[in-house]
């Protein structure tokens, strides 16, 4: 275990049991999206990350695409 985690679970320990629990849910459901993501990603075949890719490209190509400043500008641009 990390020294974070030891730190985390310290403070944790210190909250009533209601929070506790709360905290406990939010990790296992955090733990487990996690693997449904990592799950998903593996079994990703190269045709469908190739498809992917081609939309992608197309998309860019068709100018069908935003660019990152208009969707978050930056912070000094904002009004």
């Amino acid at each position: 275990m990390t020294a974070l985690l030891q730190q985390a679970i310290a403070a944790i320990t210190k909250l009533p049991g209601a929070q506790q629990d709360a905290i406990a849910r939010r990790l296992l459901l955090e733990l487990a999206d996690d693997a449904a993501w990592e799950a998903r990603f593996a079994a990703t075949t190269d045709a469908q990350w190739d498809h992917l890719t081609a939309q992608v490209r197309h998309a860019i190509a068709t100018g069908a695409t935003e660019t990152l400043e208009s969707v978050f500008p930056p912070p000094d641009s904002r009004p």
